[in-house]
């Protein structure tokens, strides 16, 4: 059987997303059918949409989602009809060599469902992370599930998908956020503000949000910011430097990904502190720093992907902390959309205006 559904596609570099017609097959062997219930507008989706990921045209939009599993193949044991799961891009394989040494968060063979969907015309489409949620039902690996709390909202918990995971775990996970430490976070969008909620979970009792966006830095103080740097008019290191004794924050994360705020947030850590870089840069960029003063300074220099998260783990952790009111996941969520807005989405997401559009199906 092959379902009918409808579906956001990027077809070519830069062009407004169509909402088309999708044949979606019946799961194979390892692979689960989910109903989608909500799928946030990421970055991500973004950099798909714009070519910056691949040329791999065209492009079924959308991961950070939550959904109920209607059908799984016939070896899959882990979920089944009915579990209300959040989508994942790291389905782990459970035999690699970062398996096999109990460092899952790492693996090395994560993997994506075999079969392809397809426009009408037979078409291969290229699922955004090995996901494509912005769509009715979708056609994912089994572990790219996790069975999550069905009573908590949908929309807020999705997030966990991607963007607000990533900052949090960057945090907690990469960062290795502790009580009493100095924080420091270049970049307030969705990841970096995630960052920020992730180091006051974390317990750390300076918190610095740092970016050019007054917006934005007003939603990092309302996240767990205790300090905000207008780095437009500001330098961010030198005030870093004055906000934490003169010494740098312990962790420094850099959430925008660009040579020069990795520059500042190396300069801006405190000597045998933490850089952490979870911002994405684009192919073409390089990075110039005296090995003298890597040397000198030392520490880590750390990069965070997904906020090496271990979602059967991480997932209903968070989820509970939301639960009892220790993790404000509703902030992130700005606006529900239906899934014919997605390309006003991007568009809010250029101005800056929204932290999380999340469409709802």
């Amino acid at each position: 059987m092959v379902h009918k559904v409808k579906g956001v596609v990027a077809r070519s570099k830069g062009a407004p997303v169509t909402l088309e017609t999708i044949l979606v097959p019946e799961p194979g062997p390892g692979e689960a059918l989910v109903d989608i219930i909500t799928s946030g507008v990421c970055h991500t989706d973004l950099h798909y949409k714009l070519g910056g990921i691949s040329d791999d045209f065209p492009f079924l939009l959308g991961h950070e989602a939550t959904g109920v599993v209607s059908a799984v193949g016939p070896d899959v044991t882990d979920v089944a009809p009915g579990d209300r799961v959040v989508l994942n891009w790291r389905a782990v394989c459970g035999n690699c060599r970062a398996c096999n040494r109990g460092q899952a968060q790492y693996c090395f063979n994560t993997h994506n469902a075999t079969q392809k969907m397809t426009l009408e015309d037979g078409t291969e489409l290229s699922a955004a992370l090995g996901i494509g949620a912005f769509i009715e039902k979708t056609l994912v690996a089994a572990g790219q599930c996790t069975k999550v709390d069905p009573d908590a909202d949908a929309a807020a918990i999705g997030l966990l998908g991607c963007g607000v995971m990533a900052g949090l775990g960057a945090a907690i996970n990469t960062g290795g956020v502790k009580r009493g430490d100095t924080v420091a976070v270049i970049g307030c969008g969705g990841v970096g503000v995630a960052a920020i909620a992730g180091a006051a979970l974390a317990g750390a009792t300076t918190i610095i949000a740092v970016d050019i966006d007054a917006k934005k830095l007003d939603r990092a103080k309302g996240l767990g910011a205790t300090h905000t740097v207008d780095s437009s008019a500001t330098d961010p290191v030198e005030k870093i430097r004055e906000l934490t004794g003169g010494f740098g924050a312990d962790v420094v994360i850099d959430a925008v990904g660009r040579p020069e705020t990795y520059k500042q947030a190396f300069y801006a850590r405190d000597l045998a502190g933490t850089v952490v870089l979870v911002g994405v840069p684009t192919p073409e960029m390089t990075l110039e720093l005296p090995l003298l003063d890597v040397f000198g300074r030392g520490g880590s220099l750390k990069s965070s992907w997904y906020g090496d998260c271990l979602p059967s783990r991480d997932f209903p952790m968070l989820i509970s902390l939301y639960k009892q009111g220790k993790l404000d996941l509703d902030a992130f969520v700005t606006e529900r959309i239906t899934i014919d807005q997605v390309e006003e989405a991007f568009e809010k997401m250029h101005s800056g205006s929204v932290l999380r559009s999340v469409v709802e199906l």
